[in-house]
C-alpha cells in the first residue's frame, strides 16, 4: 500500500548509472531484505540507462502491460524486459515497481503526475488489482493536488515535461489553475463586506506569488492557463503583471532597454525566444493603457532583435501608438533590424509608423498632440546626428509631425541645427 506519512524506499537490484549514483540506506536495507529471503531476481527490466532485477510475480500481479508482455512471449523463460517508451524513465518505473512490491512511499504534488503517466502506461488499473496505482493517483489528484492554487502549479510544473503523455494531467491542472485564480482574484478584489460595498481596486502583488510559479511553465502551457483564466472572466488587468513578469524572465538576454545593438545567441535559443515573445504578444490585453508604454517598447525592440513576424511588430507598434502620450524619448529609442553598414542606429521607420497611427486614431484632436509633437521633435533631434541618416529620411519625418502639435518652432530648429552641423 501507499504510506503518505513515510519516507520513499528504493528498490532492489537498481544497477547504478551515471544518473543513479545514490543508493539511500532505505534501498541497502529493501535490498538485504529481498536476499535474505532467499527470492533470487527472474527478470532484469531495462529502462533507459538504468537496469532492475526484479520478480515476475509482484510485477505481473499489478501491472497489466508486463503480464501481457510475459505472456506473450516467445521465450517461456523471458529473463530481459525493456521498456523504452516509459513516461518518466527510470525514475517512474522505480516507483512502480516498488508500489508492485508493497513498499511505503509518499505520494506529492512532485511524483504524483509521473505516477499517473507510469501507472497509466503500465496498465496499473482495477482489472488486475484491487487499489491499483492507477486509482491511487487519481485520488491524490483530485482529492488533494488539484484542490489548492499551489498545489495544482506544482503539478503542472512536473507534468509539462511528460508531454505528450501527461496530456490528460496537463488539462485538468491548466482547468483547476484558471477556475482558482479567477476565484482567488474575486475574493481579493471583494474585500472583507463581500458585497458590492467591499469592492476595492486590485492591491499591489496580488497575484505575484502564483505569476512567479507560472514562470517555470513552458510557453504553450503558459497559453493554455492564460487562455483559460480570460475564458473564466480573470481582469485583464490583472494578468497584465503576470505576462510581463513571464516575458521579462523568458527574454533575459536580449538588449531589451536602452541603446545597446543586437546580440548574438544560437539559432535554438533565438527560436525559443521568438516563440515566447510572440505568444506573450498574442495575449497582451486589448484595452487602451492596459500595458505600460515603457513594457510595450521593451517587447518591440526584442522583436526587432528576434525578428518576429511582422505581424508581431505591427501589433507592438499599434499599441504604442494608441498611448503615445505617455511615452517617453528612451520608449522610441528602438536599434535598427537592419545588418546592412549604411543603415540607421535606429529603426526610424518603426517611429514614423507609430506617429501616423496615432494621428489615423485621432490623436490629432486630443489633448495630448502637443505633449507628442515636443516628443517626436525631441527624438528627431536625438537621431539627427546619426551619419546615416539621409536628407530625404529626416525631411520626410519632419514632416509627418502636425502643425497643430508644435507650440513653437524650438524643437524643429534645434533637431535642423544638429542635422546640419552633423552632415
Amino acid at each position: 500500500m501507499v504510506d503518505v506519512d513515510r519516507e520513499p524506499e528504493p528498490l532492489p537490484g537498481l544497477m547504478p548509472t551515471k544518473k543513479q549514483q545514490l543508493l539511500s540506506t532505505a534501498m541497502k536495507r529493501t535490498s538485504e531484505w529481498i536476499f535474505s529471503e532467499e527470492i533470487p531476481s527472474d527478470i532484469t527490466v531495462q529502462v533507459g540507462e538504468a537496469t532492475f532485477s526484479l520478480h515476475k510475480i509482484p510485477l505481473v500481479s499489478k501491472c497489466g502491460y508486463i503480464r501481457k508482455l510475459v505472456s506473450e512471449a516467445k521465450d517461456a523463460d523471458l529473463s530481459l524486459l525493456e521498456l523504452p517508451e516509459l513516461p518518466g524513465g527510470a525514475e517512474a518505473f522505480e516507483l512502480a515497481a516498488k508500489f508492485c512490491y508493497g513498499i511505503n512511499f509518499e505520494i506529492n504534488t512532485g511524483n504524483v503526475a509521473l505516477l499517473r503517466c507510469a501507472a497509466g502506461h503500465l496498465e496499473m488499473t482495477e482489472d488486475y488489482a484491487a487499489g491499483n496505482l492507477v486509482a491511487r493517483a487519481e485520488d491524490y489528484l483530485g482529492g488533494a493536488a488539484l484542490a489548492t492554487l499551489p498545489g495544482a502549479i506544482s503539478v503542472l510544473r512536473r507534468a509539462q515535461g511528460l508531454l505528450p503523455a501527461s496530456e490528460g494531467v496537463v488539462g485538468r491542472c491548466v482547468d483547476a489553475v484558471a477556475c482558482m485564480a479567477c476565484s482567488q482574484e474575486a475574493a481579493e478584489l471583494l474585500g472583507p463586506a463581500g458585497g458590492e460595498e467591499g469592492l476595492l481596486a486590485p492591491p499591489a502583488g496580488v497575484v505575484e506569488w502564483w505569476a512567479e510559479e507560472l514562470t517555470a511553465l513552458g510557453v504553450e502551457v503558459f497559453r493554455r492557463v492564460v487562455v483559460g483564466m480570460r475564458a473564466r472572466g480573470f481582469p485583464e488587468h490583472a494578468l497584465g503583471p503576470a505576462l510581463m513578469l513571464y516575458a521579462q524572465k523568458s527574454l533575459r538576454g536580449l538588449e531589451m532597454h536602452g541603446k545597446g545593438g543586437r546580440k548574438r545567441m544560437e539559432g535554438k535559443e533565438e527560436h525559443e525566444k521568438r516563440v515566447v515573445l510572440e505568444t506573450v504578444v498574442s495575449l497582451l490585453p486589448r484595452g487602451r493603457n492596459a500595458m505600460s508604454v515603457s513594457f510595450l517598447s521593451m517587447l518591440l525592440r526584442a522583436a526587432t532583435q528576434l525578428e518576429t513576424t511582422v505581424a508581431c511588430r505591427l501589433d507592438l507598434e499599434r499599441r504604442v501608438a494608441s498611448q503615445l502620450g505617455r511615452a517617453v524619448l528612451d520608449d522610441l529609442l528602438i536599434p535598427s533590424s537592419s545588418s546592412f553598414a549604411g543603415d540607421t542606429a535606429f529603426d526610424l521607420d518603426a517611429v514614423q509608423r507609430i506617429l501616423v497611427g496615432y494621428l489615423d486614431d485621432g490623436g490629432s484632436d486630443g489633448g495630448d498632440v502637443e505633449q507628442v509633437g515636443a516628443l517626436m521633435e525631441a527624438y528627431l533631434a536625438e537621431i539627427a546626428s546619426d551619419p546615416n541618416l539621409g536628407v530625404a529620411r529626416f525631411a520626410g519625418f519632419a514632416e509627418v509631425i502636425p502643425e497643430q502639435a508644435r507650440t513653437t518652432e524650438d524643437g524643429m530648429y534645434r533637431a535642423i541645427d544638429i542635422y546640419l552641423k552633423a552632415h
